[in-house]
């Protein structure tokens, strides 16, 4: 992974020293906002293994694929809105996620629930909000 490479979910820190230490390895992100920040930064750069293995076993899905044909996202910028810690092991992270399909731009607005087990941080799902 280049250094230089700026890292997609907004930070200006290169995407080595901030979300793919935790996608390609090593560290487990310390709370759901960089959770959140790393699984943004893991779809913008295709990075389905880290997706699912941050994705909470009771409703991961068993896979994330493309369907031949199918339009592929490009993220094109994060927001953070708001991190809620609710208790030492449950966090919710509302964000804007910009994306673009086609040439045409999109935006997916969601909150998201976070679990901890043990040291690591899992997405459990989200709520949308209507745009």
């Amino acid at each position: 992974m280049a250094k230089s490479i700026p890292c997609p979910c907004g930070s200006s820190l290169p995407l080595a020293s901030c979300c793919g230490r935790y996608i390609h390895g090593g560290q487990t992100a310390p709370d759901a906002e960089q959770l959140m920040r790393s699984r943004y930064s893991a779809f913008a750069t295709d990075q389905r293994d880290y997706l699912l293995r941050s994705w909470h076993p009771d409703t991961r899905p068993p896979n994330i694929e493309h369907q031949p044909g199918e339009p592929v996202a490009k993220w094109i910028g994060l927001k953070i809105v708001s991190h809620r810690t609710i208790d030492d092991t449950h966090s919710e992270v509302e964000f804007i996620a910009r994306y673009r399909i086609g040439g045409r731009a999109s935006r997916l607005h969601e909150t998201s629930r976070f679990i901890r087990e043990g040291d690591h941080w899992y997405y459990v799902d989200g709520t949308l909000h209507e745009s």
